[in-house]
């Protein structure tokens, strides 16, 4: 007599075990979700702040409704499905073009910075006693686009291996250092008395979340602006090699398989592919841009409404942002040396 032996271990607990739910359970909280998301919308429209900001702090104001386990599968649908489409739909961002035209010097150049500067999160999580999967969490949030970033590479990780707190606290961290980054830098530049292209390269290449870097770049000067606009999107690209490595970290493939297939990695790619070979009128690439800033905003309003506040509170600030600054100073003085050494005119 045999019996069937399962066919995998669960260790970090990355299957998903809730059962199957119909789109009536998941109402309550995509409803929730699409309200706070819209709100946030609207205000960074009307005061031009950060969308990814305002999502994260509405969903944050919204947190006591985390507590409604009514309101959990429409939330997890938004963090899980909606997020990993979001990321699809940022691949069309992005073409093989903008890789291109920033020259092959640049480039080489843009890759050592964001290995570096993931290295120095996780050297600085070792130091600050973290996990290194935290550690490479606010590193690779740091060096390539943000809450984006966080948001993919924490998807990648699973839940056990980077809790709903660690990652709450990276959106935040990010989000504040971020912001003020897209205010500082700028001046740093002019003080440096750097060039249009030097300044668009270190602003597209150290600064966290697109817009932000975009807004910086434009602030200097519209041919700075246009060159941090290919920096920045040309670090977007490399988000496909780092979830790789993050899934070799995992150990995937080394039996031949895995449970959670990075499907929306290949259809990062597969959009940044799209978007080199086929002319889209400019409307729908607007649209496909639109959504997918949209379901990314969703997704970070449904983590800071799921973020356990009281596991934030104990886990303390320190080294999250420790991490973030350690890193965000590697990446900004990496650039600035490259961009005088390397760019100079």
């Amino acid at each position: 007599m045999t019996s069937r032996l399962p066919r995998a271990a669960d260790l970090y607990c990355d299957i998903e075990q809730t059962p199957p739910t119909g789109w009536r359970e998941r109402l309550r909280g995509l409803i929730v979700v699409t309200a706070g998301t819209l709100a946030a919308a609207y205000i960074a429209d009307r005061y031009g702040a950060p969308l990814t900001l305002m999502a994260l702090l509405v969903g944050l104001a919204l947190n006591f409704l985390g507590e409604d386990r009514r309101l959990d599968p429409g939330l997890a649908l938004v963090a899980g499905p909606g997020l990993r489409l979001g990321i699809v739909l940022l691949g069309f961002r992005v073409s093989i073009e903008q890789l291109i035209a920033l020259g092959p010097v640049a480039l080489l150049c843009l890759i050592l910075i964001v290995g570096l500067t993931i290295g120095a999160g996780l050297l600085m999580a070792r130091r600050l006693k973290c996990s290194s999967d935290f550690g490479l969490l606010a590193g690779s949030a740091v060096a390539i686009c943000g809450a984006s970033a966080a948001l993919a590479v924490a998807a990648r990780l699973g839940d056990r291996r980077v809790s709903k707190a660690e990652l709450a606290q990276v959106l935040v961290g990010i989000a504040i250092v971020s912001a003020a980054a897209m205010f500082l830098y700028p001046i740093l530049a002019h003080l440096l008395h750097l060039s249009d292209k030097q300044a668009g390269f270190v602003l597209g290449a150290s600064i966290h979340d697109v817009a932000q870097a975009l807004g910086a770049g434009y602030s200097f000067s519209h041919a700075a602006g246009d060159t941090s606009a290919i920096v920045k999107l040309s670090r977007v690209a490399l988000l496909v090699p780092v979830l790789m490595l993050v899934g070799l970290r995992r150990g995937e493939g080394a039996s031949g398989g895995t449970t959670s297939r990075p499907w929306f990695v290949a259809g990062f790619f597969a959009m940044m592919i799209l978007s080199s070979l086929v002319r889209v009128p400019t409307a729908l690439s607007g649209g496909i841009q639109l959504v997918s800033a949209m379901l990314l905003a969703a997704a970070v309003t449904a983590t800071g409404i799921r973020a356990p506040m009281s596991a934030m509170r104990e886990r303390g600030w320190g080294a999250p942002l420790g991490i973030i600054l350690t890193s965000s100073a590697v990446a900004l003085v990496l650039a600035v040396v490259i961009s005088v050494v390397v760019l100079r005119q």
